[in-house]
């Protein structure tokens, strides 16, 4: 029981003020160990610590939506593969991830979130192994649905983990690390796949997992989640914040269609075809391959950077919107500059107008991605907010699938035509965004959860 006092205890401290004292999210003073003070130092590592553990999972996750991109044309002719083969290994880590999120929710309230995080790493090396050492397709899928049965937990899991060991003046943007890492991710398979072969990049992508392992065992347990198992008795005190959640009656059914409709939308609005096809959509509109991923690298990264300065600086709804406008405009600029391409309408402009319309799809995605699961974190209470992330993790895992299944088919038919039906899919998410989605800048969990049962009654 110890050693569960200082878990909780440890991932709820924060420095207070001028004085020795720390407190919670309320600002509730906690007295340590009979009397004594836990040293500013050693709280900021704890916090910084449990972030960087996390945020190693999110990078992995972008690695694993990453890979596919630069990685096309070798593996196809490597292995044989014709192009339904390859879409098939493109769209089946969408499988896994449904997989994954079907019990995403259930899985790291039965197990905790730090074993959730074990777990996952077994999936997760094991895929990427699989991938670099096939000789088959079969082995090679094998290795694409593990790591998106990893991605479809760890979507869910992340962003609510940093969520519940944040206070309220740093949650939005220490979860805003959370889509950047995954940018970085991506990028970094981007950059790296254009200079080696498919099989190292596969071995590249398992450092993230490397890191992680050995800090693991140093990060601190959710204290939401250790207080809704009945481990946080004796910090009764401590974890006054925690109490009542239980009792919240919100309409939780309207919160949840809420988020489960941006996130499908924000699928349906084509991210993984621009995600996974990257690559060929660049030579389609006439741009280098290489030249075109790098900067999209580049403008992933400053854009994940200005997302997480400003989304507790602006409040979450206003830089949602910002960004849903953005994936609006940039799809049907992307879908123009093919149209202009078809009709030979602009010859040298419409290269130029698809990267800039791919550069800012890409950056908007990275600002926007986040911000639904913040909202699951931070609209359901911690009974209900399992099956709530599983619910909206399983949304997103089918439309997502659907898009990487049938983008190449679509573009067969027109490719114009294919960007500006997401165009439509992320103008319905902004118009939803905007009529629907609450402010939760600056608030408690409790505070947010406790606003909804009063607007509720």
């Amino acid at each position: 029981m110890g050693q569960q006092r200082r878990e909780v205890t440890e991932s709820l401290l924060v420095r207070h003020g001028h004085g020795d004292l720390v407190h919670t999210e309320e600002n509730i003073g906690v007295v340590v160990g009979g009397g004594g003070s836990v040293a500013a130092s050693s709280v900021t590592t704890i916090l910084a610590l449990s972030t960087f553990v996390a945020a190693c999972v999110s990078f992995g996750f972008g690695c694993a939506i990453g890979y596919s991109s630069p990685t096309q044309s070798s593996i196809m002719e490597d292995l044989g593969l014709s192009m339904a083969d390859f879409s098939l290994f493109g769209s089946i880590l969408n499988i896994g991830a449904i997989l994954g999120a079907v019990i995403s929710g259930k899985i790291t309230d039965l197990l905790g979130r730090k074993l959730t995080m074990w777990i996952l790493n077994i999936f997760y090396i094991s895929g990427w192994l699989a991938i670099a050492f096939t000789k088959v397709p079969w082995l090679l899928d094998l290795g694409r649905l593990s790591l998106g049965f990893t991605n479809g937990i760890s979507g869910y899991l992340v962003p609510i983990y940093i969520a519940e060991i944040t206070p309220k003046n740093l949650r939005g943007r220490f979860t805003a690390i959370v889509p950047l890492m995954t940018c970085w991710g991506m990028s970094s398979m981007y950059v790296v796949g254009s200079f080696v072969s498919w099989r190292t990049l596969a071995l590249i992508a398992i450092i993230p997992s490397i890191l992680q392992l050995p800090l693991l065992s140093f990060i601190p347990e959710s204290p939401r989640w250790l207080a809704n198992v009945g481990r946080d008795k004796e910090l009764e005190s401590a974890l006054l914040c925690l109490r009542g959640e239980k009792a919240y009656i919100s309409d939780e059914a309207t919160d949840i269609k809420i988020v489960a409709g941006m996130v499908a939308l924000l699928s349906l609005g084509g991210v993984n075809a621009f995600t996974y096809y990257s690559g060929v959509i660049f030579v389609s509109a006439g741009i280098s391959s290489m030249i075109g991923l790098i900067a999209l690298a580049a403008a992933q990264t400053l854009l994940g950077f200005l997302g997480t300065i400003f989304i507790d600086k602006s409040g979450r709804r206003p830089l949602l919107l910002v960004a849903l406008a953005g994936l609006c405009f940039s799809s049907f600029l992307t879908g123009l500059s093919f149209l202009l391409k078809d009709y030979n309408w602009w010859g040298e402009g419409t290269p130029i107008l698809a990267l800039i319309g791919i550069l800012m799809y890409k950056g908007s995605f990275v600002v926007a991605v986040g911000i639904p699961w913040l909202l699951v974190a931070e609209l359901f209470p911690i009974n209900v907010k399992g099956s709530a992330g599983s619910i909206c993790n399983f949304i997103s895992g089918i439309t997502g699938w659907a898009v990487a299944y049938y983008f190449n088919l679509l573009t067969k038919w027109s490719s114009a035509g294919t960007f500006f039906i997401f165009s439509a899919f992320c103008c319905a998410n902004f118009i939803l965004a905007a009529t629907m989605v609450p402010e939760t800048k600056g608030r408690t969990l409790e505070e947010i959860q406790a606003s909804i049962t009063h607007s509720s009654q």
